[in-house]
């Protein structure tokens, strides 16, 4: 899972087709790597400018973004070249969706113990195991849903999950 929280200035966001955009180019940089797009979270979280302090003063004159990056499903290597790799990454998705608009940016990742995740109640299988594989297989216009069983879980593809958020579903 990868959770992207994305603090704005009320109105830098307002076109849902740019979150859209936004949100599909962050969703390719895990699905580039064999992760499912739907373990992709990503929240725009509007603020008013006066909620805003860096350095004990308010912000003003160009929005300032704030990016808060929550990864899951997969641990980086401890080396300089895997963080190296994974912060261009999150440079080139950034690029057009804010430092090309000029606007003032920072982020930062967090790397979350996986033991600690589920998905509708169930544990995600590791990254790159037989059981992950089958877990994000593609299968256009159906619903894939996790399904416990004895040996873990299983996808089945003849029921949708009906949360709200759409968690645990992936509609390629």
């Amino acid at each position: 899972m990868s959770l992207w929280q994305i603090y704005h200035p009320i109105g830098t966001y307002a076109n849902p087709a740019s979150k859209v955009a936004f949100a599909e180019d962050i969703t390719k940089m895990y699905t580039n790597v064999s992760l499912p797009a739907f373990y992709v979270v990503v929240q725009f979280i509007p603020l008013p400018t006066e909620d805003f302090l860096v350095g004990g003063k308010q912000v003003t004159g160009k929005p300032f973004i704030r990016v808060v990056i929550t990864q899951i499903a997969i641990r980086l290597p401890d080396d300089d070249a895997s963080y190296n790799r994974n912060t261009a990454s999150i440079d080139k998705i950034l690029g057009p969706h804010v430092a090309d608009k000029g606007y003032d940016w920072e982020y930062h990742v967090d790397e979350t113990e996986r033991r600690l995740w589920k998905i509708n109640g169930m544990t995600p299988p590791p990254w790159k195991s037989v059981k992950r594989r089958s877990y994000g297989q593609r299968r256009t216009g159906q619903f894939l849903t996790m399904v416990p069983t004895d040996s873990g879980f299983q996808i089945d593809v003849s029921r949708q999950c009906n949360n709200r958020l759409g968690i645990g579903r992936l509609l390629l």
